[in-house]
């Protein structure tokens, strides 16, 4: 079972231009399995069929990897359960990744992850995405930053681009992205990004829909953003 999931693996991958070699696929499949026994303690996924795992979790975030490779850091804002961090993590092991989620649970999750496939170079932090922003140790320090599905467009550049240094991206994932584009423009003007590609696509073999929309930073964000914890989303700047 094991040898045909990780030949869907492989196969899912490859559709992005992904290619994952055998230690990798080896590292997908026990964090699968770590994931389905901590899902039974905690809430991190309500898919838990092994190959809607594989796609709808690991093949959907390694979709992005074409965006950043040659980036050297990438904090991952909301990430969950650990989607996209882990999977790019895993696939391009050189890379520097930060782990951001407001839940103490899934941090928990995320160390024993990071600790049972043996990966460095990435950490799991305690911390709403208002506050990193304004801490000295994360603001605008990172080549990238993604979230995926966490809030709206206008919300998560709130959260996002004052993470992000002068001349990086943030890459959301997200569903449909038309209406999402159209409430961003007052965001990207305060904040100082600017849309440099929006893509959708299907996840392969499925016709399930996704989208990545690459928002590229010119300028400095001004330092009163992000707001104070909870303001962004009561009051998104649209």
């Amino acid at each position: 079972m094991e040898q045909v999931l990780g030949g869907y693996l492989k196969e899912s991958a490859a559709a992005f231009g992904v290619v994952l070699d055998d230690r990798m696929i080896s590292d997908f499949l026990e964090y699968k399995r770590l994931l389905l026994q901590w899902n039974e303690k905690i809430n991190l996924t309500a898919i838990v069929e092994d190959k809607e795992i594989i796609l709808k979790h690991f093949a959907d975030s390694l979709s992005i990897l074409p965006y950043i490779k040659g980036i050297r850091s990438i904090i991952d804002v909301g990430t969950g359960a650990g989607f996209p961090g882990i999977p790019l993590k895993i696939a391009l092991p050189d890379i520097d990744v930060v782990l951001l989620d407001s839940l103490e649970k899934r941090i928990g999750f995320l160390n024993t992850v990071i600790g049972h496939l043996g990966l460095s170079g990435i950490s799991a932090v305690h911390m709403r995405a208002e506050d990193a922003g304004i801490s000295p140790e994360y603001r605008e320090s990172f080549d990238a930053a993604t979230a995926r599905a966490v809030a709206s467009m206008p919300v998560l550049l709130e959260y996002c681009l004052p993470l992000v240094k002068t001349g990086g991206i943030f890459i959301a994932m997200k569903g449909s992205i038309s209406e999402e584009i159209s409430s961003s423009k007052k965001a990207l003007e305060v904040l100082g990004g600017e849309i440099e590609e929006a893509k959708e696509f299907t996840l392969p073999g499925s016709d399930i829909k996704r989208s990545i929309i690459v928002v590229r930073k010119l300028r400095q964000s001004p330092t009163k953003y992000p707001r104070k914890a909870g303001k962004p989303s009561r009051d998104p700047l649209i």
